[in-house]
């Protein structure tokens, strides 16, 4: 018995790879609209040449790309014409949390951490809004930061210098 799979004529794909060890992964093109896959390839490495070639392989098919959504990989936002990409709200949440590391201890880093983790269940006006709020609150704290931060690195090079010397 042979199982047929069809798929939507339109489709908002939501692309990644995954990895089982150091060499080798699964890119997969998934359909958000109806759960489908589209496509999926067993990679050593991820590419922005192969992502092309799996968005291509879909057109072949006869699918039409409402949209892409995708891990924010360099190049990959500017690689489909004219087709929307967005960066997977996932990928962003981690991004930020790199930065502010996964236990903040400082009541601003925090701050800016819990209005990260509301970036999923938020509109763009909630979330510019608690942003904007917090940045209102934090500002001359980071301001006197950074400049702390300065004063450091030209002491630091300066001692530098001096011992050189």
């Amino acid at each position: 018995m042979n199982k047929k799979t069809s798929f939507s004529s339109v489709a908002n794909v939501l692309m990644d790879t995954t990895y089982f060890g150091r060499k080798f992964g699964v890119m997969v093109f998934k359909d958000s609209i109806s759960g489908s896959i589209l496509f999926k390839q067993y990679v050593k490495y991820e590419t922005n040449n192969l992502y092309l070639s799996g968005i291509e392989e879909i057109f072949r098919r006869g699918i039409s790309i409402q949209s892409i959504i995708c891990d924010g990989r360099k190049g990959l936002f500017s690689l489909f014409g004219d087709i929307p990409v967005q960066m997977c709200q996932f990928h962003q949440v981690q991004i930020v949390s790199r930065y502010l590391t996964r236990k903040p201890k400082h009541e601003a880093n925090i701050e800016l951490k819990n209005i990260s983790l509301s970036f999923t269940k938020s509109s763009r006006l909630e979330f510019e809004k608690q942003l904007d709020d917090w940045y209102i609150k934090w500002k001359e704290y980071y301001m006197n930061e950074v400049y702390q931060l300065q004063k450091i690195k030209v002491f630091m090079h300066t001692n530098d210098f001096e011992v050189l010397i």
